[in-house]
């Protein structure tokens, strides 16, 4: 096995070291396994805080924009004003998609999975780039730019393709957060509703190695594509173990109109041992996850300015459930899912907005990979019969 060290200058060095990382237990799902090295992010568990690039994450969604937290994860420092509103140019300049890809999801069938579709928009938009297969830092920034302001378009109007609807441009005198939610609500966003919105993206843009990290890193360590990372990124993130639980929240409040009728529902569930969406992380455990507290304070905000304190205090029920019956807290999906249905957001794409977020950061993450590639190559642990024969 490869056993990666770090000097004292801080540079990574490959080294054989097989007769010290001689251990070769299996670890189901690779639990607490490290499998890269990364100056991007980390889950500081113990401080309960989210580390981007030096910063803490919710300070970040406090107090920046989500282009100024692009411009961070993808150029490694944060844009100062005049480096922000130029990304803010940058990527309007980048996000008109071309018609050919439009023409492509007119023909995949209507009830496509939302992801699917996106997946599929992605995959075909590769062929667009002249500079696909150059995989240098100084055009992997370029293709991140190109990929961040096209994605939303992709999202937005692949659903409206598959409805049935026309598709809706995009507005020049809006930031980029502003203009992303006036394409998936067709109206301009209050102050507010930009705002939380905003913070929404910053609390999705990056979280270190989650599946679907991990899956375009895998990908990109092939020297693959920037284009074909993100694209099984798309596919992973789809999953309702991942980034699809903030649909299936959702559907659970749904079910209820009250926070007694949640908690029978709730209940319910856990008699019957269904998995409820919406509670426990992999890496917090037992601990709260800090997006999900900021999202509550979102909601909070959001709720009273839309006279909708039963939503609010309907989730607030749900999680005082959970804590009693199962010692877990929310992460991000659960109070995420209704702010994006206060805002307007059709359910359908609260996944897709979820992979548009997390695009800066899926595209640092393979910038990285392509910088300081090793193949990812595993071993098994086998279970299988030995010593058969043919005759």
């Amino acid at each position: 096995m490869i056993a990666r060290v770090v000097d004292q200058d801080g540079n990574a060095k490959r080294r054989e070291r097989e007769a010290i990382m001689t251990d070769d237990r299996y670890v189901p799902g690779l639990e607490n396994v490290i499998a890269s090295e990364t100056n991007i992010s980390y889950l500081d568990v113990e401080a309960e805080q989210i580390v981007l690039r030096g910063y803490d994450l919710i300070e970040l969604a406090r107090s920046v924009s989500y282009v100024e937290v692009a411009g961070l994860l993808l150029n490694g420092s944060l844009p100062d004003g005049k480096g922000r509103d130029l990304l803010e140019e940058q990527l309007s300049a980048a996000s008109a998609i071309p018609d050919a890809i439009y023409d492509i999801l007119a023909h995949v069938p209507a009830g496509t999975h939302r992801m699917d579709a996106l997946r599929t928009a992605i995959s075909a938009l590769a062929g667009f780039d002249g500079e696909l297969e150059d995989h240098s830092a100084e055009a992997n920034g370029r293709k991140a730019i190109r990929l961040l302001a096209k994605v939303p378009g992709l999202v937005v109007n692949g659903h409206r393709i598959l409805s049935g609807q026309p598709v809706i441009e995009t507005r020049g005198d809006l930031s980029f957060a502003g203009n992303f939610l006036f394409m998936l609500t067709a109206k301009v966003p209050e102050p507010l509703e930009e705002r939380i919105f905003d913070q929404s993206l910053i609390a999705y843009s990056e979280h270190e190695l989650p599946n679907s990290t991990f899956a375009a890193r895998v990908i990109a360590s092939t020297m693959s594509d920037m284009y074909g990372a993100v694209a099984g990124a798309v596919s992973s993130l789809k999953g309702y173990l991942h980034g699809g639980a903030n649909e299936a929240v959702m559907a659970m409040l749904g079910e209820a109109a009250t926070p007694g009728e949640l908690e029978a529902v709730m209940l319910g569930k856990l008699a019957r041992k269904e998995r409820i969406m919406g509670f426990g992380h992999r890496v917090y455990m037992r601990k709260p996850d800090p997006r999900a507290l900021l999202m509550k304070e979102a909601l909070a905000r959001l709720a009273e300015a839309k006279g909708r304190q039963d939503l609010y205090e309907m989730c607030d029920a749900g999680e005082a459930v959970m804590k009693r019956e199962k010692g877990l807290y929310p992460n991000l999906d659960y109070y995420a899912a209704p702010v994006y249905a206060l805002l307007g957001i059709p359910v359908p794409l609260f996944t897709p907005v979820f992979l548009a977020a997390r695009t800066a950061g899926l595209c640092a993450h393979v910038s990285e990979q392509h910088a300081g590639n090793r193949l990812f190559r595993p071993r098994v642990s086998y279970t299988g019969p030995r010593g058969l024969r043919l005759s």
